[in-house]
Order: C-alpha cells, then sequence, then structure tokens
C-alpha cells in the first residue's frame, strides 16, 4: 500500500487565512493528496457514502473524498491523523444523529483496524471523540448535505459563515487541544498560527 505523500504531514491552511477560496484551497491540497485508488478499502467502508447500508449506516456523517478534503479547509486543519481525527469527527457530529455507541465503536476500529498510515493513534481517538460532540452543539449544518461545488469560488471566511461553522468555537477548541497536547506539532500549529498573526 502507498504511503502518504510527504506533504501531508506538513499541509496546513490555518483558519486565520479566511480569504482563500475553497477552490484555491482544494488546489493546493490536491497537489499533494492521495487519490482515492489509495485509500485502502477498510477506510471506504467506514467513511464513504457508497457503502452507507445496515449495519455501517450507523455511523452517520459519510462524505466522497472530495468533501472531506473541503471540510479539512473548512475547519482550518491539516491532514497528519491528528486532523483527520477532527475532520472525521465533527463531520459526523454535524449531523447530530451519532450516537455515543457508534462514536466509541468507530474510535475502536480506527483506532485498532485501520491500516498503520491511517490509524488513529490513542490521542487522536480522543480528539476524534472531541470533534463529535463539538459539532453537536455547533449550529453548523450537516456536513455531508453541503453543496461544496457551489461554494468554491468564495473564500472559505463567507463558505464557514454560509455553512455556519463558528470560527470563535473551532479555535476555542484547538486552544484546549494545543494545550493538552503541547509536544504534538499538529495541535501546537493550531495556536502558533494565530499568535503569528
Amino acid at each position: 500500500m502507498p504511503e502518504y505523500h510527504p506533504g501531508l504531514q506538513t499541509f496546513f491552511l490555518p483558519l486565520r487565512e479566511g480569504d482563500v477560496t475553497l477552490r484555491e484551497g482544494m488546489e493546493r491540497l490536491l497537489s499533494i493528496g492521495n487519490p482515492q485508488s489509495e485509500v485502502p478499502w477498510i477506510v471506504r467502508v467506514m467513511e464513504n457514502p457508497a457503502f452507507n447500508v445496515p449495519p455501517l449506516s450507523l455511523f452517520r456523517g459519510r462524505v466522497t473524498l472530495q468533501q472531506h478534503d473541503c471540510i479539512h479547509l473548512l475547519l482550518g486543519r491539516g491532514t497528519t491523523l491528528m486532523d483527520e481525527a477532527f475532520v472525521v469527527g465533527f463531520t459526523m457530529g454535524s449531523t447530530k444523529r451519532m450516537r455515543s455507541s457508534a462514536t466509541e465503536l468507530f474510535g475502536t476500529v480506527a483506532g485498532h483496524f485501520y491500516p498503520k498510515a491511517y490509524r488513529f493513534p490513542p490521542l487522536a481517538c480522543r480528539v476524534f471523540r472531541d470533534a463529535v460532540h463539538l459539532a453537536a452543539i455547533s449550529n453548523c449544518q450537516p456536513l455531508d448535505q453541503v453543496d461544496f461545488d457551489a461554494l468554491m469560488d468564495y473564500p472559505l471566511r463567507e463558505v464557514r459563515r454560509r455553512v455556519g461553522v463558528e470560527e470563535g468555537l473551532l479555535q476555542a477548541y484547538y486552544e484546549l487541544e494545543a494545550a493538552r497536547h503541547p509536544k504534538i506539532a499538529a495541535c501546537r500549529r493550531l495556536v502558533e498560527s494565530k499568535t503569528a498573526a
């Protein structure tokens, strides 16, 4: 199985870069991203809407790879495993229909059965659970229902406004995440980018 492109460990378009359009952000991300064909079957089964059949349908918020990439940009997250955990969790939680038992089961599968390059380490599993809960209290639209194609030429700040993603809520959590995990670069940069602004 191919490994992640090295750029996926450093890619990051922080919340403060809200003037970048969704299309520009996607072009940057796609220049380093892995194609759908390289996504392992277990990840596709767990996260892709093509597999939204019982009993897998208990995992809410399934999205295509393109939607998933747009959500990375919407949430101001990079593409490390900590970021992946947050993006998947927030997407699921935004449906307001993700049960606690489903959250725990998904975390177990992603933390133990995903291939190593995609597997959530224990701290990422906590970030995943936090993100599910954070999205559940957010006023944002269900992210699996958003037509991102219609929003491609809007700045990310405007896309967030239209979708109802609250930057203040995200930033408050990112500060908490960075404080909990000060030795993890993917968490630390969420706050460093703010102080650098």
